[in-house]
Formats: C-alpha cells, sequence, structure tokens
C-alpha cells in the first residue's frame, strides 16, 4: 500500500538514530525551571509548559513574580510566563486541537501564602494581590495553545488566556479532578470551594457540602446549559476526594474512585454502578496520593481499561483530620507499598473486582506512574511515609514550632525509582536493577512527564506555604532528566513515514524502518515491532491526567534489503478508548523505541469523532536471511566525555565540519562540564530586569541542599532519627478545535468563603449544619490572632 496522501508526514532520517550522551538508569541536570514545577504538561515536541502557585519567586515577569514558565527541551533553559490568577492546585486536561485547559485555583494571595490585599466581600478571600499582582484563580479556565520556538512567543497566540470575566467555571473549584469524554469535551468534578488538608470538617455532619466548605458537583467544559449537578459519590467519599481519580472507559461511562470507594459513573445520566472498595483501607487520592495509571491498550487485550494503583497511605480515617491538619503526626506513619489492578468493564461480562499485584519496592506516598513508550511503567518521587500537603499550623498533636521536617507532612523520599512491566508473570512484574538514585527529593509539588526522545522530565517539589530554599525540603528549581534502561542502546529505530494525524478506524498507513535502524534479523526484528500512541497527560500532585497508552494494530512485510515495512491500523473506532487530542507516537523495535513524533487523534474538533470500520491489514511477509545493517547495540559507555565525544564525532563528520571545530566542540563541552560538575557555574546575583521576559539562563542553577532521610540512595544532610528507615506497618484500622471558537462563560459572582484561625481547635465542636462558609469550622476565634488559612492563607 502506498502512503496515505492525506496524511502529512514526519521522518526523523532514513539514517539510523545515534544515542549519545545519556546514562542509562541515571538522572542528569535538566537545568533551571525558574518556578517550582507544580504542573507540567508537554506542549509539542520542542516545549513543556510549567505552572506554580502563585508565590515570590525571584524569577520576574511584567513587574511580578512569575508562577509560569515553558521550557525549552533542546536547550534545557526555561522562560517566564505571565499567568494572572493563581494556579494553585488547578486541575487540567488536553483539547482536541492540541491545546491545554486548566481549570479553578486558589484565591489571590499575597507574600508568605497571605490573604491578597484586595479582599473579596466578607473579607475571607481576596480578589488580588498588589505585590505579587495574581488575580483570584478559584473559578479560572485557562487556555494556551502551545507554540514552537518558530513562533513568536511575544504574540497573544503564544501566551496563557486567563481572564475569568470572560471565560469562567460556574463554581470554585481547588483540587478538582478532570477528564475527557469521547467527543473531546472536559468533565470538572468535585473539589473545595475554599482549601485544606482534606474536604470535610470534623465530626463529618454535613458530607454534602461541609457548611458551604465542599463542592461535590460537576461541569463541563465547554460549558452544558444548567447548573452543575451532585455528584452522590462525592458526598459518600467527603473529606478524601480531592483530585479523584478517574479514568474514561470504553462504554463512555466514567471509573472513579475516591476514599476507599470506587464507581462506574454514567455522567449523562448522573446514575452511578458501585463496584467494590478498596482492599485493605489503602487510600490512593489526595492526600493519601497513590500512584495511578490505567495499564497499557493493546492488541493482545482487546485494548481492555485496567487500572492499577499502587502505596498510597492505610493510616485510620481519623488520622486524617479535618479541613485544618491531621489529627496525627503524618511523618511518622508508614506509606503503603500494596498495588490493586482492577477492570472495571470485563470484556466477559463477569464483575468487576480488584486483583492483587505485586507490591512495591518500597513504601511510597506521592509516587508517580509514567508509562514509557514500550509499556513498562516507571514510578518515581515520593517519600516513604506521611502523606502529600504542608501546614504552617503544625497539627493537632505537635505545634508547627516542633514539625521536624518544617512544614512538610511526609517524610523519607524515595530517591530510586522502579519499574513496573505489566506484561510480566506476577511475582516478577518490578524492578528497579541499574537504576541510580536522583540526588534531590521530590515530595509534595512535585512532578514528572514523559518526553519525546523516551526520557522523562523530574521538576518541582515544595511542600512549603512560601519560596523556602532552606527548608528541611525546599523549594526546588532544579528539573532532572532521567533516562530509562533503553538508552543503553547506540542505536535506535528511525522510522520513516509516522503521520501527524490519526483517525479512528479506516485505512491503514505504512511506516518504513530503514535497514539500518537495527540490528540482526530482519524477520525477528519486524515481529518485535510495536507502534504505539502516548498522551503523556497534565501532570499535577502525583497524577497524569489524561495519560494513556494504546498499542496500534500491525503486520510488516521484511524486504531483501533488511528494510520493514510496517502496515498499522488507524486508533480503534471508539473514541473512549483513546480520546481526541494530542499525543507522541512510536516505534519500538525490541523493546528500544524510537524518538516520538506529535500526533494529533481525531479531526482536532470538540463534538462527535468520525469512525470507520477497521481496514483489513496484509498479511505479515518474511525474507530469508534479511538483517539490519545497523551498528550493534551494546550496554553503551557510562563515561560522559567519551559518549558525548562520539555523538559529536558523528555530526560532525556527517554535517563536514571542519576538524578545528569538531576539537573545539569537544573541549568546549568538557570544560564546561568539569566547571558545572566543580559548581563553577552558580548562580549570579539576581537582578531586576526590564525586560518583561526572563529565561532560565539569566539565573544560575537555584540548588538547595535537602535534609532529611532518604530512602534507598543514600541519607541526605540533617537526617533526624528514625525518619528514613522502611517502617513495619501499623495494624491499620479497616474502612468498610480552537479555543477561540468556544463560547465563554460570565460568571460574577463571587462565593462566600471561610477564613482560617490559628491551632487552637475543638475537634468536637461541628460548624451548625446548613451555616453558609463564613464562620469558622471548629475554630475558636481568638482576638489578636493573625488571618492564617482559608483560600488565600494556609494552604495545604
Amino acid at each position: 500500500m502506498l502512503l496515505h496522501p492525506l496524511f502529512l508526514y514526519v521522518s526523523i532520517a532514513t539514517g539510523s538514530w545515534l544515542v549519545s550522551g545519556a546514562s542509562p538508569g541515571k538522572f542528569e541536570d535538566g537545568g533551571n525551571t525558574l518556578i517550582s514545577a507544580m504542573m507540567l504538561f508537554l506542549g509539542n515536541e520542542e516545549k513543556v509548559y510549567m505552572l506554580d502557585k502563585a508565590e515570590m519567586n525571584a524569577a520576574q515577569i511584567n513587574g511580578h513574580p512569575a508562577w509560569g514558565s515553558v521550557w525549552d527541551i533542546e536547550s534545557r533553559e526555561a522562560t517566564a510566563m505571565d499567568v494572572r490568577t493563581n494556579t494553585f492546585c488547578s486541575s487540567g486536561m488536553h483539547l482536541p486541537n492540541g491545546s491545554y485547559v486548566t481549570f479553578g485555583g486558589n484565591s489571590a494571595v499575597g507574600p508568605g501564602g497571605n490573604l491578597g490585599s484586595q479582599a473579596n466581600p466578607g473579607g475571607f478571600t481576596a480578589s488580588w494581590d498588589s505585590t505579587i499582582q495574581d488575580f483570584d484563580g478559584t473559578k479560572s479556565i485557562r487556555i494556551l495553545n502551545p507554540c514552537k520556538s518558530s513562533d513568536n512567543f511575544n504574540s497573544q497566540a503564544c501566551q496563557w488566556f486567563d481572564d475569568p470575566s470572560i471565560l469562567s467555571l460556574k463554581k470554585s473549584r481547588w483540587y478538582s479532578a478532570a477528564e475527557a469524554t469521547g467527543e473531546g469535551k472536559v468533565i470538572v468534578i468535585g473539589g473545595f470551594v475554599n482549601g485544606g488538608y482534606v474536604n470535610r470538617n470534623y465530626p463529618n455532619i454535613d458530607p454534602v457540602s461541609e457548611g458551604g466548605a465542599a463542592e461535590p458537583t460537576y461541569e463541563y467544559y465547554p460549558a452544558m446549559n444548567g447548573d452543575p449537578q451532585i455528584f452522590q459519590f462525592l458526598v459518600k467519599t467527603s473529606g478524601l476526594n480531592a483530585y479523584a481519580h478517574t479514568y474514561l472507559m470504553p462504554s463512555g461511562k466514567m471509573f472513579v474512585q475516591a476514599n476507599l470507594s470506587t464507581v462506574l459513573w454514567d455522567h449523562i445520566n448522573n446514575i452511578e454502578t458501585p463496584l467494590p472498595d478498596m482492599p485493605k483501607g489503602v487510600a490512593r487520592v489526595y492526600p493519601a496520593s497513590g500512584a495511578t495509571a490505567m495499564l497499557p491498550l493493546t492488541p493482545a487485550n482487546n485494548w481492555t481499561s485496567t487500572v492499577l494503583f499502587c502505596g498510597g497511605n492505610d493510616m485510620p480515617e481519623y488520622h486524617y483530620g479535618n479541613y485544618t491538619f491531621p489529627f496525627v503526626n503524618t511523618w511518622d506513619m508508614p506509606a503503603s507499598r500494596d498495588c490493586q489492578r482492577i477492570t472495571p468493564e470485563p470484556q466477559d461480562g463477569s464483575s468487576a473486582v480488584y486483583e492483587q499485584d505485586d507490591d512495591m519496592l518500597e513504601e511510597r506516598t506521592m509516587g508517580q506512574f509514567i508509562i514509557l513508550p514500550t509499556g513498562k511503567m516507571l514510578v518515581i518521587n515520593g517519600g516513604l511515609n506521611g502523606t502529600a500537603g504542608f501546614s504552617n499550623q503544625g497539627v493537632l498533636t505537635t505545634p508547627m514550632a516542633q514539625m521536624p521536617f518544617g512544614q512538610s507532612l511526609a517524610s523519607g523520599p524515595v530517591l530510586t525509582p522502579a519499574i513496573y512491566d505489566p506484561t510480566a508473570p506476577k511475582g516478577h512484574r518490578w524492578s528497579n536493577a541499574s537504576l541510580n538514585a536522583a540526588t534531590i527529593p521530590r515530595l509534595y509539588h512535585s512532578s514528572a512527564i514523559l518526553l519525546p526522545d523516551g526520557s522523562v522530565l523530574v521538576a518541582g517539589s515544595n511542600p512549603n506555604i512560601e519560596v523556602n530554599t532552606t527548608a528541611p525540603f525546599p523549594t526546588v528549581y532544579q528539573a532532572e532528566i532521567f533516562y530509562p534502561p533503553y538508552f543503553k542502546v547506540t542505536n535506535r529505530p528511525s522510522p520513516v513515514g509516522l503521520p501527524s494525524q490519526l483517525n479512528y478506524g479506516g485505512q491503514y498507513f505504512d511506516v518504513l524502518v530503514p535497514s539500518d535502524s537495527y540490528s540482526g534479523s530482519a524477520n525477528d526484528a519486524a515481529a518485535s515491532a510495536q507502534v504505539t500512541i502516548v498522551r503523556p497527560g497534565f501532570t499535577t500532585h502525583a497524577m497524569n491526567m489524561g495519560q494513556r497508552h494504546l498499542q496500534l494494530n500491525n503486520t510488516y512485510t521484511v524486504d531483501a534489503n533488511g528494510s520493514i515495512t510496517l502496515h498499522v491500523n488507524q486508533v480503534p473506532p471508539n473514541p473512549n478508548i483513546f480520546q481526541p487530542g494530542p499525543a507522541l507516537i512510536f516505534v519500538n523495535i525490541f523493546d528500544i523505541p524510537s524518538k516520538g513524533s506529535y500526533v494529533i487523534v481525531g479531526n482536532g474538533q470538540i463534538g462527535t469523532q468520525p469512525t470507520q470500520p477497521v481496514a483489513d491489514l496484509p498479511p505479515s511477509s518474511n525474507t530469508p536471511d534479511a538483517t539490519g545493517t545497523g551498528p550493534t547495540n551494546n550496554d553503551g559507555n557510562d563515561n560522559e566525555l567519551s559518549s558525548s565525544a562520539i555523538g559529536i564525532i558523528v555530526g560532525c563528520v556527517i554535517g563536514g565540519i571542519a576538524l578545528l571545530a569538531m576539537i573545539g566542540a569537544i573541549v568546549g563541552l568538557y570544560l564546561a562540564r568539569k566547571r558545572r560538575k566543580q559548581g563553577l557555574l552558580g548562580p549570579p546575583p539576581v537582578k531586576k530586569r526590564k525586560s518583561v521576559v526572563i529565561r532560565s539562563g539569566d539565573y544560575g542553577p537555584m540548588r538547595s541542599t535537602s535534609r532529611g532521610r532518604a530512602a534507598t540512595g543514600g541519607v541526605v544532610a540533617g537526617m533526624l532519627p528514625g525518619h528514613g528507615h522502611r517502617r513495619s506497618h501499623h495494624a491499620p484500622l479497616r474502612h468498610a478545535s480552537r479555543s477561540e471558537a468556544f463560547v465563554p462563560l460570565r460568571q460574577e459572582e463571587q462565593n462566600p468563603v471561610q477564613e482560617w484561625q490559628g491551632p487552637w481547635i475543638e475537634v468536637e465542636t461541628p460548624r451548625p449544619s446548613g451555616e453558609t462558609y463564613l464562620g469558622q469550622p471548629m475554630m475558636q476565634v481568638h482576638s489578636g490572632s493573625s488571618p492564617a488559612g482559608g483560600r488565600g492563607h494556609r494552604q495545604f
């Protein structure tokens, strides 16, 4: 078959892709992100976009601290971006045309996380702050159309659209969940109205609205007619239902998990089908924050949706406390290593059940799954003990001054990642062999995302109410790049003919794998070939909203010269399996991925996606004795200078660059890396700049020494005894189109909210049922005490 004429093709090169300068299983410097990257998403093959909460970052944009940036993959430099509203603890999702949208956030704050200078009516939240210059973000809908280096980044087309007076949610939402539908709409679910540690008072006498503090409804983007409806599941799971885990199923229903409960939800008719509770009393949602992901959808499993949960915390429900803080020293409470998987819609008609999977290699809270191009799953970041969140008011049992890790509610950072193989036999699915430990603890507000070359960007970590580079677990601006084990090879596939758009069903397409893309038997290489599409998702709080991995069905033809033609089906003709929008497409040979190419799945518009019958593929065809002509892959060379120099030499020879320039490049690389290792490229003094754009190259790498015991990777300075080792579990208590075409929504009403006071509480004194959210839940108001809390104050 000829290559489809309607496709735009991406050709990496007809020659093999020689990998150089990457150390398999290791972390490398990823540069300065300018902001602490609480949120990440891959905009295209060149750029990663980052968001922080509004705080006093040193980087400036338009005369105020920045809390947005864009990171260039090639240069590893960040450029500050202007964001108008406070994005703290937003949710986010892709749109069918490749744009990204974020929802909700926090009230306007000033320095120190205090209430912004311009208060909303009632005085408990703020609409704007004169120092940080952030606006109230609780109802914000922000849209970004990703741009490339060739675009004019100063144009409005490349900037965040962020104007709640034009486009906003119907309800205030903080810690909401977001999930795309098969039409490309986004469902925004639940959240806090105001803020806090968990979404409840204690005792929990009003699980519906918590006196106005909880938002148990859902709404759509683009907006639909009518008021948001109550989602009863959020009432049942009151307390532990922030950032609920959501996955669209093939039927169009949604799998939702929060607290210990699970449902299959018909969101169109708002009908719930209960599924089994999470076994062993392990909470997976924030703040327990277990790692979760949908397993790869493959021809072998008939693209069946199975969801995996690992880690979190099994401490008794009472310990999670209330809006103000936990009722226990969370940093002493061991996280879980338990893993469970569930298939919510079994294709054989059986009932959905949780299935015990292999335990992780260590306990982990705030661990995060990154699905690799090969279908294996990396878990990274997190801690051995505690939960997500921070507190500047102490906890019920310990005042702030006695908290051993500053404001952090977790301890024992887990520095060594691990890889889960969903196709391996039970008992053999986890490994961390040959994986090195990171040097930077990544706890609350850390993030990670897959990059087009198959490496993983790791960034963020900031369990502090305000920028603090001297805390036991400080505000982190330094990114890292983790290289999975497949970077040990020197030769990776270089496919030709990868499409820039995929349809739901219809005519198959051909991809050429040149003979110099691999070595060994051509027939074996062809039989091992897989074409996969991966959506890295919108990552925050140890979650990747929208992350999916799907293997396309294919056959092959092996030519006598060793080249391989892959005949590849389109995406299965059910948009619920892989929702419309952006993704990366890879070709894997012998479990080694090519570089990913950007692709749009679907027609790029919100609405019913066109589907066609699946085309029949030609039968696979082998050729005796055909072999690849590429260099034989080996374990690579760990010598940084040698591997990088080889890459430069190859490039110089191909480009015909003079020998003198080649030597200069090698020497320059060596000296630069030597200086970096010796700390000679440290941060220069931060100066006020007149330009409205700041790049990370204007600052040195903001490094901070973190303290606290590190798991499986050594001890960090200042470790307190008893807070880093693996602990035996206590016996837990079991508890049963285009953005400019979208119609904007005007919503100017401000919800009254509450302000928090200090840690003097009567935990058994509930707020009267039905009271509007103006009073203090379970608080004794003390004259002379400074405000601390609410959407603009005490933040978790």
